[in-house]
């Protein structure tokens, strides 16, 4: 059952519940989009970002954009706790900014379970061990989701990543989804964005980044 879900049956039921659930949402859909678009000043609705994949290949994550674009006198953005909307901050603690994703799941950037896809700066940090965790569709939602949301220590939320990785069933998908569908109606563990990453990031990769675009600062 395990080999025959991997190979094939995640996807075919990622691309039935991913197809059905933007049909269904799809009221849903629209009332927060034409929300974003006036909460944001026409800032614009959708957040795309590239992000790491499967075999480490890039794509461009689409999520309901939850913050404007003001900027400070210096020209450079507000904070993220200062661009972010009322409306935002609802869509956020809901997940409700998450449902693009469905887009990215149909087109196969994506899982409706997996590791969280990460941001290319991961990529100049990570340990072959980290990688590991790219040998599987990201998620929407995945296995250190469950276990903390946005306050699981990196370190934590890896050993997770990889865990899924070697572990990966449907047994264990269904229960993921379950936990989720919990977190999501309790508004458990959500997370505040940047803010928190000092909190969690217990592996240094903040300040390893940093290290790695001050040694590269001519190559980006």
């Amino acid at each position: 059952m395990a080999n025959w879900y991997k190979s094939w049956g995640k996807r075919a039921c990622d691309i039935i519940a991913a197809g059905s659930g933007l049909i269904l949402s799809s009221p849903v859909f629209l009332i927060v989009a034409v929300g974003l678009h006036f909460a944001n000043r026409g800032a614009g609705v959708f957040f795309r970002q590239k992000r790491i994949g499967l075999d480490n290949k890039v794509f461009y994550l689409i999520k309901f954009k939850s913050m404007n674009d003001r900027r400070g006198p210096d020209g450079l953005p507000l904070p993220d706790a200062e661009r972010l909307t009322p409306l935002g901050r609802l869509v956020r603690s809901t997940s409700l900014d998450e449902l693009p994703q469905l887009i990215n799941v149909l087109k196969g950037d994506m899982s409706l379970i997996g590791p969280r896809p990460l941001t290319m700066d991961y990529s100049h940090v990570f340990s072959d061990e980290h990688r590991r965790r790219h040998e599987v569709r990201p998620g929407i939602t995945g296995l250190a989701q469950v276990h903390g949301r946005g306050f699981c220590k990196l370190s934590r939320k890896f050993a997770y990543d990889v865990q899924y990785v070697d572990e990966c069933s449907l047994k264990m998908d269904l229960g993921i989804v379950m936990r989720t569908i919990r977190l999501v109606l309790v508004r458990e563990d959500v997370g505040t964005g940047d803010a928190m990453m000092e909190e969690i990031d217990d592996l240094g990769f903040e300040e390893r980044m940093r290290e790695y675009y001050r040694t590269h600062e001519y190559d980006v």
